[in-house]
């Protein structure tokens, strides 16, 4: 099988594609390459903007699958215009192209970040959606373009991803896991701003196995699905993230906690996804930690701009 990647460069795409390619499927990629370039000689990159692709350039795919856009709350805020363009518009024009070039299935990767602030509820696909930020807005529109594409012979599967945390060969230090850890192996120290609220965590390998469901999934499925490792509040991260460290690093951690407002809180349940895509999550926070501390030498500086999205993204923007 043939595969299109746009956006496959990234954080995700860098841990899936050497899967995809040793389950013997040909992978392209399509990236603008802010942040470098750390796939397999294997997958041939195009580097340019997904606005550039044109039905021509999609005919003889069966997938594809869009990672691109806009990753988080940060840049998403410091251009709400590009964010827009990006995450809505953006998988809007790649899944009607890949639709016009008779793609067999378009797979979105978006965020639980739709839901908002709930209260103390799990959140099914089903469940109201509400997000009064830019890039809640965005994934959510993202979402409903990419799935009103759907018909009988284009299927479309859309991702509500959990936070991902854990290595990868392109790097980030700006997810929540993966920042507690930076900071406990740095400074000694994690700071907690809220405690109390929800997260939804995705391990990066878990995310890559939900892909593999969805590609290898017969084509009459169609639908939104819930993606994470698990649910859990920021304060109980901490604690796990700081026992992990001083066990297996044989250190000791500080916890500094603040209670400062965040309009984020959410947990999700993940059952449609067990149910229709066989997606069954093998990992949690202490494995997503101890994959790090396994692999920390391999992004061993800390302050390279290019594990923190924001910092590339505002200079990419400013210059």
């Amino acid at each position: 099988m043939k595969i299109l990647i746009v956006g496959g460069a990234g954080y995700i795409g860098s841990k899936l594609i050497p899967q995809l390619l040793n389950r013997g499927y040909e992978v392209d990629v399509v990236d603008l390459l802010w942040f470098g370039n750390y796939l397999p000689e294997a997958a041939p990159v195009k580097q340019i903007d997904v606005f550039d692709l044109r039905e021509d350039d999609l005919k003889g795919y069966e997938q594809v699958i869009f990672l691109a856009g806009l990753s988080n709350d940060p840049m998403a805020e410091f251009s709400p215009g590009m964010n827009f363009i990006c995450n809505a518009a953006g998988p809007a024009y790649l899944g009607y192209l890949s639709k016009r070039a008779g793609v067999k299935r378009y797979i979105f990767a978006g965020s639980c970040s739709v839901y908002g602030y709930t209260v103390d509820e799990l959140y099914s696909e089903e469940s109201p959606v509400h997000s009064d930020y830019p890039y809640g807005i965005s994934k959510l529109q993202g979402e409903q373009a990419s799935m009103q594409l759907r018909s009988d012979d284009f299927s479309v599967i859309t991702f509500r991803q959990g936070t991902v945390s854990g290595y990868s060969p392109r790097m980030r230090l700006d997810l929540v896991v993966n920042t507690m850890f930076k900071t406990a192996v740095q400074s000694g120290k994690i700071t907690v701003n809220n405690p109390a609220i929800w997260r939804p965590i995705l391990s990066i390998e878990d995310a890559a196995n939900a892909y593999i469901r969805a590609i290898e999934a017969s084509y009459e499925i169609s639908g939104t699905f819930n993606i994470s490792s698990g649910n859990y509040t920021v304060g109980e991260i901490s604690d796990i993230v700081k026992a992990t460290v001083e066990k297996q690093m044989e250190t000791h951690i500080e916890v500094e906690i603040n209670h400062i407002s965040d309009y984020r809180n959410y947990k999700v349940t993940h059952d449609k996804a067990v149910k229709i895509l066989s997606f069954k999550p093998k990992h949690d926070v202490e494995s997503i930690v101890q994959d790090l501390i396994s692999n920390r030498e391999r992004f061993a500086d800390f302050d390279n701009e290019n594990y923190y999205n924001i910092k590339t993204f505002r200079k990419l923007k400013l210059a």
